[in-house]
């Protein structure tokens, strides 16, 4: 099952040395875990609930179990202060859903649960 490693970030009005750096070597520590960026930096357009202050990037991988191998890398390990120096943010590690999944049926299941 699909994961993905989901950052909100919070950049400084000018960028650091450090993450020109760390945004020219990521994509080398993706590689070997399959990882792949889908949204990387992008500010939101809309904010239709609550607030998102910062910019969002979300790197798919093939599975959990990669997205974690990623983070705990060392060479991904070696880049993280050249971001976390400069910027702060939250990044987060999901699982995704089966393309089968339904919404409903989690809810029924829930239900039966709590019950």
């Amino acid at each position: 099952m699909t994961a993905y490693a989901i950052g909100n970030l919070h950049p400084k009005p000018v960028l650091d040395e450090d993450v020109f750096r760390y945004m020219e070597r990521i994509q080398d520590t993706l590689d070997p875990f399959g990882g792949r960026f889908l949204v990387h930096g992008a500010p939101c357009r809309e904010v239709r609930e609550g607030s998102w202050p910062g910019a969002v990037v979300i790197i798919g991988f093939p599975s959990y179990e990669d997205a974690r191998s990623w983070y705990d890398s060392e060479a991904y390990q070696d880049l993280i202060p050249l971001r976390t120096r400069h910027m702060s943010g939250d990044i987060l590690l999901v699982e995704g859903v089966p393309a089968d999944y339904e919404a409903a049926a989690t809810a029924a299941s829930l239900r039966a649960a709590h019950g």
